[in-house]
């Protein structure tokens, strides 16, 4: 079997009123790496017992509510992977990733992170630091703005908000409690509403 690549619609998945990157609902990618098309079978002790199919509906209802759509792909092969990279750089404003094991080995895919001119976030359902020491390193989260990790299928929906705090979303942002990074790449938090007395 081939590996999948950004043409093949067999495990992706829009979110509905999709448009482009740079039209009035930014598009997100969110990029499941190998092994992830096992979630809720696979060691669920470890990963959880969520489907890939449910993290992603969490993932387009929180993208709904933050006014973005999500374009979610998985796939077991490198070059798959960075295939679908390449292709966001054209229609995407920002980009999750888990890249799975390859989160350890793989340069090919550190440099097509590093390629994107658009913001990454990578996320990973467990902590890689409880983890055997052969996973406590990231090459890959080396070349993203950020990791997020160890919170389940939250670590994904904390990296799209994050994500959506750096690109903008149709809607405000600071509604959604979001943080706003600085220029100086800082995080100062979204500003509390207060009311003033009558």
């Amino acid at each position: 079997m081939a590996p999948q690549t950004a043409t093949e619609p067999a495990r992706a998945g829009v979110s509905k009123g999709a448009a482009t990157g740079l039209g009035p609902r930014p598009r997100v990618m969110v990029l499941h790496g190998p092994n992830l098309d096992l979630l809720g079978e696979r060691e669920p002790a470890v990963y959880g017992a969520i489907t890939l199919a449910e993290l992603d509906a969490r993932l387009h209802a929180l993208a709904d509510a933050l006014g973005v759509d999500v374009e979610a792909h998985q796939t077991n092969g490198e070059g798959a992977f960075i295939e679908l990279l390449h292709a966001a750089r054209l229609r995407c404003a920002g980009v999750v990733v888990n890249p799975g094991g390859y989160t350890h080995t793989s340069v090919a895919i550190h440099d097509a992170l590093r390629a994107l001119a658009i913001p990454a976030v990578e996320v990973h359902l467990s902590n890689l630091y409880a983890r055997e020491p052969m996973r406590h390193v990231s090459v890959t989260g080396a070349a993203c703005r950020g990791v997020v990790m160890g919170l389940g299928a939250d670590s994904y929906l904390l990296a799209l908000r994050h994500v959506v705090a750096l690109v903008g979303g149709a809607s405000d942002p600071a509604r959604h409690g979001l943080s706003h990074p600085t220029p100086s790449g800082t995080v100062d938090s979204a500003p509390a509403a207060t009311s003033e007395p009558a």
